[in-house]
């Protein structure tokens, strides 16, 4: 049997709008995109955090390499890393993908999603939308 611990979701950037991009800076740097506070109660070492995240992406110039992370209350649980292309009609994506953070401390914990771009002459932006969820489970 499971048992919800909590839930929370953002969502910055409801819909798509070219008009209003971020731009996804060269690592090392990285753009902070959302985040999501989680509480675990005392004694529930059993659990899972699992965390779903939604972005879109546009490619301004060449093949960029986004390489999407989350982090736990400043350490880094998960990352991915996606091919955003910026010719023809494959310039716009939206990036979905899903981690799973285990045996969670008890107390509360700040999850972040960043982006950042690991391709050297390229470009990439933001223009949404952007949504980013936690849902924390006690497992018996």
């Amino acid at each position: 049997m499971k048992r919800i611990l909590d839930y929370k979701a953002t969502e910055p950037r409801r819909s798509f709008n070219v008009a209003q991009p971020t731009m996804i800076p060269l690592a090392p740097g990285r753009v902070r995109l959302a985040s999501v506070r989680i509480m675990i109660p005392r004694n529930s070492s059993r659990n899972t955090v699992e965390l779903v995240a939604t972005v879109g992406v546009r490619g301004i110039t060449g093949i960029s390499q986004v390489r999407f992370r989350i982090f736990r209350d400043g350490k880094e649980i998960f990352n991915t890393q996606q091919g955003i292309e910026s010719a023809g009609s494959e310039q716009n994506y939206t990036v979905a993908f899903q981690a799973i953070d285990q045996n969670v401390p008890s107390g509360s914990h700040t999850y972040t999603l960043t982006a950042e771009n690991r391709t050297s002459g390229t470009a990439v932006s933001v223009v949404g939308p952007i949504s980013f969820s936690a849902l924390a489970i006690k497992k018996s």
